[in-house]
């Protein structure tokens, strides 16, 4: 009965950490990173040498500068021109500054987004970039530059309809904020503490029943940290499938970029749960078996008549 109730605790201990781990991965990531300006930038600011990113960047500009140019049977190479002038551009230290720029702006419309009512896409604003290609091409005197309109050209991150449906996570995940990864570490001290304590009276049997805990609780973090990439990627392939095929490379950059700190949680998580794991395991069994408890001297009577 013991071995079973023992089974039956170790196996909710596993299921709980597996739970818990990503929660408190994606909770912290919330309060750490997303709403947080400066680390937001700097996640995405290598973004700004993507070749994605930056022949987006050039698409949109170019695109929204030719619905104000017309040159007859010149479009097309004009198109070319101005496209290739703009993402001559994306290479220069000032692009790099106008990228920031956007993004510092574009998170107070992400954090807005999130927090706001539905219907409402997650996007970036690429007018400061457009403001600065402009005065540049002008500068360097770019033909047709001067027509290049600065206004809201978005690359969209999110949909609508997805924003509607993550909106409601992410107020929880924020309201969490680092919590649940303190409750997590709490949970499974206790759990080790438990373990300890019924073990039995006998020190060799509490240090095998804390080894086998450990191995579970490892086993629990490497689990839950495979749960959490899963996610990752299911959200990833849901959310790019609803971006337009001329913006999908670039928000497919950003998604990466947004997510790089998971990424790596998940893998050192794995590798110190496994670790745990293994190493509780092999010295729990050449700690040996528990020995059994010694028996009670049977009482013996004396022979009738003696």
């Amino acid at each position: 009965m013991r071995t079973y109730f023992s089974a039956v605790l170790s196996a909710a201990f596993l299921v709980l950490l597996a739970v818990l781990v990503p929660l408190s991965a994606l909770s912290a990531w919330v309060d750490l990173e997303i709403d947080d300006t400066d680390r937001y930038v700097a996640a995405v600011a290598p973004l700004a040498s993507d070749p994605d990113v930056r022949n987006t960047v050039a698409d949109l500009i170019t695109d929204e500068a030719m619905k104000q140019i017309d040159v007859g049977p010149l479009q097309d190479p004009v198109r070319d021109f101005l496209h290739q002038a703009v993402e001559s551009f994306t290479t220069t230290e000032a692009f790099q500054a106008a990228w920031n720029a956007a993004n510092r702006t574009a998170h107070e419309a992400v954090t807005a987004a999130l927090d706001g009512q539905t219907g409402e896409s997650v996007t970036i604003d690429l007018a400061p970039v457009t403001e600065k290609v402009r005065q540049n091409l002008v500068d360097n005197g770019v033909p047709f530059a001067d027509q290049i309109p600065v206004e809201h050209t978005d690359i969209r991150l999110i949909s609508a309809d997805r924003a509607d449906q993550l909106r409601q996570s992410f107020r929880w995940l924020r309201a969490a904020s680092v919590w649940p990864a303190v409750g997590t570490l709490v949970f499974t001290l206790l759990g080790l503490v438990t373990a300890w304590l019924r073990g039995g009276p006998a020190r060799r049997g509490r240090v095998r029943a804390l080894l086998a805990a450990t191995a579970v609780a490892g086993a629990g973090y490497a689990l839950g940290a495979l749960v959490l990439r899963g996610a990752l990627a299911l959200a990833r392939d849901r959310i790019l499938a609803e971006v337009n095929g001329t913006e999908r490379d670039a928000a497919a950059a950003v998604y990466d970029a947004l997510t790089a700190s998971l990424r790596t949680t998940v893998w050192i998580v794995l590798g110190v749960g496994l670790a745990c794991a293994v190493c509780a395991l092999a010295t729990r069994i050449r700690y040996g078996p528990t020995p059994p408890a010694p028996a009670a001297p049977a009482s013996s009577t004396a022979p009738a008549g003696a």
